[in-house]
């Protein structure tokens, strides 16, 4: 049981609809406090559209602005698969880390903090490859050449957990992947 856990999920537009739902449900099943978060532009919330069905997706959640302390109550930290992480890594000016990834860098900074990236959410590490760099990972066949570029170690797996980070091959694994967090979480 995950009561009194708080998991944070990164949310955009093109999000894996089966995926996402099953987090919501999944995790909720465990009894942690799911969080959905995105980056609101100033305002009180946006209503995203998914990939395979354009299912509507109201997120009132932002990761900007939230403390270090704040930071520091989540259990876990999703970077979810389709393209969520493409779009979050959007910057306005290209001399600064768009601002995903460095709430991404500040929850790898915690070592308390479970950090999941599956399949295609790999590429909101791109900018700060350092994150990956020596670290055992899967993910999408596609972004092979990716996580190489990035000196991430490839480990030919469905999920694989190298210390703090738990990483799942597609969102079709996302049954495998949530096991995984729920196991390190119950064992914490």
């Amino acid at each position: 049981m995950l009561k009194g856990k708080k998991i944070g999920i990164l949310i955009e537009s093109d999000f894996y609809e089966p995926e996402i739902w099953y987090y919501r449900l999944r995790f909720a099943e465990e009894n942690a406090q799911v969080h959905f978060m995105t980056r609101l532009w100033g305002q009180d919330a946006i209503t995203f559209s998914g990939h395979e069905y354009k299912v509507p997706f109201e997120c009132r959640q932002s990761f900007e602005g939230i403390s270090d302390s704040e930071l520091s109550s989540f259990s876990a930290i999703i970077v979810p698969s389709g393209m969520v992480s493409d779009r979050l890594r959007y910057t306005e000016d290209v001399n600064k880390l768009p601002p995903a990834v460095e709430f991404l860098k500040r929850a790898f900074a915690n070592k308390n903090i479970i950090k999941g990236i599956i399949c295609h959410g790999m590429w909101l590490v791109a900018p700060a490859p350092e994150l990956v760099r020596g670290r055992r990972v899967v993910v999408h066949n596609n972004l092979l050449g990716d996580v190489k570029n990035m000196g991430a170690v490839y480990a030919d797996e469905d999920v694989v957990v190298d210390g703090d980070l738990v990483t799942g091959r597609s969102g079709g694994h996302c049954h495998l992947f949530a096991k995984k967090i729920i196991e390190l979480l119950s064992s914490k």
